[in-house]
């Protein structure tokens, strides 16, 4: 997982970021990626600067040539709990179900999985087609 250093300044978030992006991409070696579309949030500052975080992530997986998909949250909603409607808690339960998991993960944690079972389940749709 990635955490920004609150201390750092929000450019110098931004590098790290970027940084750790690339480090999970060295690591794991993926051939592709999956990041939640922009949204609206209530909060114009916070919105602000979730795009541009988003901008970071976009950058470094580009960098490295990874080929990227874009969902919005209703679509990883209705990919995981069938509602694209469905709540925080329901998405955590049913990443826990779909992946047989002992404990639901963080809010964070399923919503990455959550875009992740999103992504295999447009990439099998595709190549059923």
């Amino acid at each position: 997982m990635i955490k920004s250093t609150a201390t750092y300044s929000f450019p110098d978030r931004l590098k790290e970021i970027h940084d750790g992006v690339l480090e999970v991409i060295d690591c794991y070696q993926p051939g592709l990626a999956a990041v939640e579309d922009i949204f609206f949030a209530k909060n114009a500052s916070s919105a602000l600067k979730l795009g541009q975080a988003r901008g970071a992530i976009l950058m470094a997986l580009l960098n490295k040539h990874l080929m990227v998909r874009e969902f919005t949250a209703k679509q990883v909603k209705q990919a995981v709990a069938g509602y694209g409607q469905a709540s925080k808690a329901q998405v955590q339960h049913m990443v826990r179900l779909l992946l047989n998991l002992s404990a639901s993960p963080s809010e964070d944690a399923a919503d990455g999985l959550a875009i992740a079972l999103c992504l295999t389940n447009h990439l099998r749709d595709e190549l059923l087609l």
